[in-house]
């Protein structure tokens, strides 16, 4: 466990693998954290530099008051990269951690080699949604928010089975603070113009049940990037590395090894 202050924020982060290794950075859905990519950690290929982080708002990071915008977010990035002086990585986001993943590399191109756009997109939802949301949280009723994102995260094979249930308790045990500042910071955000500009090898990865960020919306992101790829893993809905670790740390280690990162 460790932790990189920078200014107002503290984020939490792990950094765990050879200091020596190829570094793949991991940035989380919303309303998780660092533990969202246990389950993968046994199944990626050996050697390398594996580095996880909470962001704001999130885990053990701390949680300045809302609103959040996109950019403050991809500077927090930023910053632990330059902390740990991590250049040349691999950066896999999911949901809002694969809109940081486009912020950051339009901004700092010398930070990521090649991306990992992971049931996101470049523009997730609709200000009304997100304002929507936003309101329940301000009312203090995180149960309904995290059972409305359990049944578009999981599929129903997964939500029968009550596998979501460790979830559910994360989700409603989230500071309301730090949801309302990072969905304030997704509401806010349209990438498709800089992201179209874009051009590292870049590997799309959808959940065939993904209720939240389906998998067109995902395609139609990738392919703003000349070159990219597009991965659609069956029976998985938005958080792939908890519903199907085996199939999408595969995903992971076949695309490290095209791009020449290990």
């Amino acid at each position: 466990m460790a932790f990189a202050e920078f200014d107002e924020i503290r984020l939490h982060y792990l950094d765990e693998g050879p200091l020596d290794g190829a570094p793949i950075v991991f940035a989380h859905a919303l309303g998780t954290g660092t533990l969202l990519w246990d389950a993968i950690l046994p199944h990626l290929p050996p050697g390398l530099r594996i580095i996880r982080y909470d962001a704001r708002g999130h885990g053990l990071s701390s949680c300045p008051p809302a609103p959040y915008s996109m950019g403050t977010l991809v500077r927090d990035a930023e910053r632990l990269l330059d902390h740990l002086s991590v250049r040349d990585a691999m950066f896999v986001g999911l949901s809002i951690g694969g809109m940081v993943a486009q912020g950051l590399a339009v901004k700092r191109p010398d930070l990521i080699r090649a991306m990992v756009l992971s049931n996101t997109a470049a523009k997730i939802g609709t200000p009304e949604i997100w304002a929507s949301r936003i309101a329940t949280a301000r009312a203090g009723d995180m149960a309904e928010l995290a059972r409305a994102s359990c049944e578009r995260w999981f599929t129903r094979a997964f939500l029968k089975e009550n596998r979501h249930l460790p979830w559910l308790e994360l989700l409603t045990r989230h500071d309301p603070e730090g949801y309302i500042g990072c969905a304030s910071a997704i509401s806010g955000t349209d990438f498709y113009t800089p992201t179209s500009g874009l051009r590292l090898p870049t590997l799309g990865i959808a959940g065939s049940e993904d209720g939240s960020t389906p998998p067109d919306l995902l395609r139609e992101t990738v392919d703003l990037i000349p070159g990219s790829q597009f991965q659609l893993i069956r029976r998985a809905g938005h958080v792939p590395p908890v519903d199907q670790p085996e199939t999408y740390a595969g995903h992971l280690g076949d695309f490290l090894r095209a791009t020449g990162h290990i």
